[in-house]
């Protein structure tokens, strides 16, 4: 019997706030894979080790505000 406990799932909403236009194609491969497409746009994803690398990678281009 495996019960599996309600893990409350943390969001985090990244925003671009400049523009990966003269960065590398890894930089602009990163902010499509983060879900972002214009500038200012937000979008939340689950909080995950995966994601936290990422917006480590363009922390230069991202906002992060942690909810």
């Amino acid at each position: 019997m495996s019960k599996s406990p309600q893990i409350e799932s943390k969001t985090v909403r990244v925003t671009l706030v400049k523009s990966p236009i003269g960065y590398s194609k890894r930089h602009k491969a990163t902010v499509r894979a983060l879900g972002l497409h214009r500038l200012h746009e937000t979008v939340e994803q689950v909080d995950s080790p995966v994601l936290r690398g990422m917006i480590y990678q363009v922390a230069h281009l991202v906002k992060v505000d942690e909810s």
